[in-house]
């Protein structure tokens, strides 16, 4: 069976719900608006699953020229506003580093707030934001934990689930990961830890490391709540790196282009696993 792209997806509000094209452009900061846009408290500090996992609730709805912004919520009015993507500056902490956002107001701000549960405000990447991610392969990205894109296979999840299933634990869905790029048809799980270069559609990416899991991944996306310890547990159990439990791989854009569900996935050079 040929390597294909399953599913893609994007995140233009980090940590909120994921948009599902059939097809996308990839910049060299991964699929366009993801992860474009950074929850941060009334300090500038980020907020994501880790802590506040009803941010799953909050479902983005981005126009196709970044314009327009719609924030739904199911307890919440929907929230329709013009983003700003050339006002004043604020300071951004993610994960410590010091970056730069465009806050989107106060309205944006109380809605978020509202549905969080604490004081938040919006900020949007500027357009001189000039990130430098690290890895095999360097690159860029918005407010990604790190390298812009993040690839996912299916044999991966289905070995997963069934070290789950045979240890009598429900088995997880692909959400739970929140991959940019799904990829059906390898044969060995992890085989996304070995591509070194790789072309889909128009566009090439290189790689920069393993995918490091956190709590996020035992957060519920349905509902926002977290329902672990699984499957970080489990993972654990096999997939336990030097740096923490691996699961996915990320890779920078090399050369930007278009790509769609149903993309043969051709490897172009190949490596060995850093596990």
């Amino acid at each position: 069976m040929e390597p294909r792209v399953a599913r893609l997806a994007y995140y233009p509000v980090k940590g909120c719900a994921a948009v599902r094209p059939t097809t996308a452009v990839i910049t060299p900061a991964g699929i366009t608006h993801d992860r474009a846009f950074l929850v941060v408290d009334e300090h500038g500090v980020y907020r994501t699953q880790r802590r506040h996992p009803r941010l799953a609730l909050i479902t983005p709805e981005v126009s196709r020229d970044g314009a327009r912004l719609s924030l739904h919520h199911p307890e919440l009015p929907t929230l329709s506003f013009t983003v700003s993507r050339d006002g004043p500056r604020r300071s951004v902490d993610l994960f410590g580093r010091p970056f730069r956002g465009i806050d989107q107001g106060p309205v944006v701000g109380r809605w978020l707030s509202r549905a969080v549960g604490e004081a938040s405000r919006l900020v949007r990447v500027p357009p001189d934001h000039r990130r430098v991610t690290d890895g095999h392969t360097p690159g860029t990205s918005g407010y990604a934990d790190s390298s812009a894109v993040h690839l996912l296979s299916t044999a991966s999840l289905a070995l997963l689930d069934e070290k789950l299933r045979s240890a009598g634990k429900p088995a997880v869905p692909m959400e739970r990961f929140r991959p940019n790029i799904v990829v059906d048809g390898w044969e060995h799980p992890h085989t996304e830890d070995l591509l070194r270069r790789v072309t889909i559609g128009d566009c090439e990416l290189g790689y920069a490391k393993l995918a490091l899991r956190c709590v996020v991944t035992t957060v519920d996306q349905r509902s926002g709540r977290k329902v672990g310890p699984e499957p970080l547990r489990t993972l654990a159990g096999y997939r336990r790196t030097g740096g923490g439990v691996a699961f996915g791989a990320k890779f920078a854009v090399v050369r930007p282009g278009k790509l769609s569900v149903g993309d043969p996935v051709e490897v172009t050079g190949w490596g060995v696993s850093e596990m």
